[in-house]
């Protein structure tokens, strides 16, 4: 997750300063307690958060007697991750939607946070996952191309869409909204707001008009992350003006340095809820400061991994290959492309090694290096081949079969032979594993890639593509 890549770093050199000591003390903690001040600050995080957070770690650590089986630097980890859990929240809150249907949720903030996209997501969210039936609707009419866009994002989504038009008064949309909400029994209905490049007097007043008229369950104050220490004034006009319930922090994919996380939640005392980690209608996570204390601090989001497998991995197409493996039989280039497709739908492999403990920085070796657009070479080169050729690539790829692949794909031959090499590698791996269950099999291919700490480091076969 780009949002914390500088700050995990920062932190975690910080902190390895204090392995050793004996005990933790003022003088022991007072540069690492600065080292601290300055990657909170260089990530934007607000100077009085920052200040606040600083000091509730050293009224913690100081004369905290080291506890058994733990060294001073893992103690004061354990301190600083609940603090920084403490500074988000404590704990995910999620939407409450327990009314009478349908529950409205209102979406705030300013133009280009992305609010309209996260309707989407979150009509996809609570119809893929909490099984509701969503409607959506669009009260921006400044903006018709804001109608269109919410439009085709629903019909992508499966969320019924309720028309609107730029003739039309903010009020009258909502209004006719609610009534068709109640008519189709829709169990939530979310309306998209109009938004300013600026806070300005007349953008309040419509919103406000709009939350006394719906008087929604929730209020989700949409902020892009990117934006750093001006997150913070934003939030607290927004939060004076509206009773908001809660915050979506979006694009926290991009460049960012986190701090509009850990600054938000402090100024306007209400939860993050949902994090915007991606472009696709799939990319919302739920908020857990636990698990995000846990990735700024390199240890790893497992949980969110395993929810990412549940959610987006194949089970039918992971099953199949699983029986195809068990059974003897051949491996082939569908099914190395199904693997690729199944790890780009979980964020790639840096998306997969952030969520692992201690793979921080392989995750930023594998961006570095350039993995996933290697991922993507290698599916568009397997795209251009015939049914045939993919399951029988040893048999049939000849020269000239080569070169017509490559034009293709627009690849070159050197990178057809790295693929044709790396699935010789999986193809040999997976023949080992015939009669074994999925423990067993899992077993091996850990042995054969080295382990996550081993020599291997936890990479596919033959490491990163180069």
């Amino acid at each position: 997750m780009a949002l914390f890549e500088n700050l995990s770093e920062r932190l975690s050199d910080s902190l390895r300063k204090i392995s050793g000591k004996a005990t933790l003390t003022e003088e022991n903690i007072q540069d690492t307690l600065r080292e601290v001040r300055m990657a909170l600050l260089e990530a934007d995080v607000a100077l009085p958060v920052t200040k606040m957070f600083v000091e509730r770690v050293r009224e913690r650590a100081v004369g905290t007697q080291v506890g058994s089986g733990l060294n001073p630097g893992q103690q004061f980890l354990k301190l600083v991750q609940a603090e920084l859990e403490h500074l988000m929240g404590d704990a995910n809150e999620s939407l409450n939607l327990a009314v009478q249907a349908p529950a409205v949720i209102l979406m705030a903030g300013l133009q280009g946070a992305g609010k309209t996209t996260s309707v989407a997501k979150l009509a996809r969210f609570l119809k893929d996952r909490e099984k509701k039936k969503v409607m959506v609707v669009s009260a921006d009419v400044y903006r018709p191309a804001a109608i269109h866009q919410l439009a085709t994002l629903a019909e992508e989504v499966g969320a019924e869409f309720h028309p609107s038009s730029a003739d039309e008064k903010p009020l009258d949309i909502a209004a006719r909204a609610l009534a068709a909400a109640r008519t189709s029994f829709a169990d939530v209905l979310i309306v998209d707001t109009a938004g300013r490049l600026h806070i300005d007097g007349e953008l309040m007043a419509e919103i406000q008009a709009l939350s006394k008229a719906l008087n929604p369950v929730e209020t989700l104050f949409v902020i892009d992350a990117m934006i750093g220490q001006d997150a913070v004034n934003t939030a607290k006009a927004f939060d004076e003006a509206l009773p908001l319930t809660g915050v979506v922090l979006t694009k926290v994919d991009g460049d960012a340095r986190g701090g509009a996380a850990l600054s938000v939640r402090h100024v306007t005392g209400k939860p993050i809820k949902f994090l915007g980690v991606g472009e696709k209608t799939d990319a919302l996570e739920p908020f857990h400061p636990d698990r995000i204390a846990s990735r700024i601090l390199g240890m790893g989001d497992v949980l969110s991994l395993i929810e990412d497998v549940e959610q987006k991995v194949d089970s039918k197409k992971a099953a199949r290959l699983a029986n195809k493996v068990k059974k003897g039989k051949k491996f082939d280039l569908e099914d190395l492309r199904d693997q690729l497709d199944q790890m780009q739908n979980m964020g790639g492999m840096g998306g997969i090694l952030d969520k692992l403990p201690g793979m921080g920085n392989m995750a930023q070796m594998a961006e570095q290096a350039g993995v996933g657009s290697q991922f993507k070479r290698m599916t568009v080169i397997i795209d251009s081949m015939t049914p045939a050729e993919r399951r029988n690539p040893d048999g049939l790829l000849n020269g000239s079969r080569k070169r017509r692949i490559t034009q293709g794909s627009g690849t070159s031959i050197q990178d057809l032979n790295r693929l044709l090499k790396q699935y010789k590698q999986m193809s040999k791996m997976m023949k080992k594993m015939k009669g074994k269950n999925m423990a067993a099999m899992a077993r091996s291919m850990d042995g054969m890639m080295g382990g996550a700490g081993g020599p291997g480091g936890g990479m596919p076969p033959g490491g990163f593509p180069r």
